[in-house]
């Protein structure tokens, strides 16, 4: 004995329970203003790799610029060897400033320390993204300006999908953002610390 074919009606409800299901995957619209994120924390300290320049008032020929080596030290001239990792870059002019007085080198110098680049501070971009990687943190960086540092959004990417994981007082938060809400105007660019990681998720057709 042969089935009777599904209904006309079967087959709507079983296509609507489909398109619901696809529907139900792709989430509802991230209010950024509801995200509960830790603030980012900023540090200056120097850190391997770093550039800076260090300008003693007065004395022209003394080179300008300097690289923290991998071992978190810095040869200056007079001064020699001394070790940077951990400093502000004000507790590195003042050391520079009392070796070059203890040493007989200059009376009362004046010495200005000024950060170029922190590339021992860095940020990840992972995912659907054109270049991803680590960047250095940039003073003021963005979630926006990172992905731009990444070549933007890939065709697939899900930008109402971003997330967002920072390490703030020895936990671990992963928060879901809106980069079109930020794009678009609609919420605010928001601020990066260093460490910070970011996943850009794919589209669901």
């Amino acid at each position: 004995m042969t089935r009777p074919s599904a209904s006309p009606l079967f087959g709507r409800r079983a296509l609507l329970l489909l398109l619901g299901s696809v529907l139900s995957g792709c989430g509802p619209k991230v209010d950024n203003s509801r995200v509960k994120l830790p603030a980012p924390v900023q540090s200056t300290t120097l850190g391997p790799g770093d550039v800076f320049t260090l300008e003693v008032v007065g004395e022209k020929d003394l080179p300008r610029e300097f690289q923290v080596a991998s071992d978190g030290t810095v040869d200056f001239p007079y001064v020699h060897r001394l070790e940077v990792e951990g400093l502000e870059p004000q507790e590195v002019a003042r050391a520079v400033r009392e070796s070059l007085i203890e040493k007989r080198i200059l009376t009362d110098p004046s010495v200005i320390v000024s950060v170029k680049e922190y590339n021992s501070k860095r940020v990840t971009v992972l995912g659907e993204v054109k270049k991803p990687g680590s960047f250095p943190l940039t003073t003021g960086m963005t979630l926006v300006q990172a992905i731009s540092n990444a070549g933007g959004l890939s065709a697939i990417a899900n930008g109402d999908r971003v997330n967002l994981t920072r390490k703030a007082k020895g936990s671990t938060t992963t928060v879901v953002l809106s980069f079109d809400s930020i794009t678009s105007g609609r919420s605010p660019d928001i601020p990066l610390q260093a460490g910070d990681q970011i996943f850009v998720n794919e589209r669901v057709f």
